[in-house]
């Protein structure tokens, strides 16, 4: 019985916060690039695709000190975010920065730091 009632009542507050949902869209991509790049080999694999006009999966995997399938895993995360796109080349994938959102996440994270009235230093 206890679990029952602990059911319906994550239930109903899960159900709660969704109406209470009133993200804007500017917030939600941020979030989406913030998510992206939270990870130390996603923020290298950037670092090194922002320095190349196009490279192979094989040339990422040579920078990074990771297993090829958690290269790959990466790269899917980055690319589900927009940051860079991906092109076949049987039997190769070809990678690169996805210019249009690379310069979205920049004004955006620009706009975000930027927004701080605090700088002075007094703050709390």
């Amino acid at each position: 019985m206890p679990f029952t009632i602990l059911f319906v009542y994550l239930r109903t507050t899960h159900v709660n916060m969704e109406e209470k949902k009133d993200y804007t869209v500017t917030q939600e991509q941020l979030a989406r690039f913030a998510k992206a790049l939270g990870h130390p080999a996603r923020i290298a694999i950037m670092h090194f695709l922002a320095k190349q006009k196009t490279c192979y999966f094989g040339d990422i995997h040579e920078e990074l000190p990771i297993a090829k399938a958690t290269v790959s895993q990466h790269l899917k995360e980055l690319k589900e975010a927009g940051l860079i796109q991906g092109e076949v080349e049987t039997p190769k994938v070809k990678y690169c920065i996805n210019r249009e959102n690379w310069q979205l996440a920049r004004e955006l994270f620009k706009e975000f730091f930027g927004q701080c009235i605090c700088k002075s230093g007094d703050c709390c």
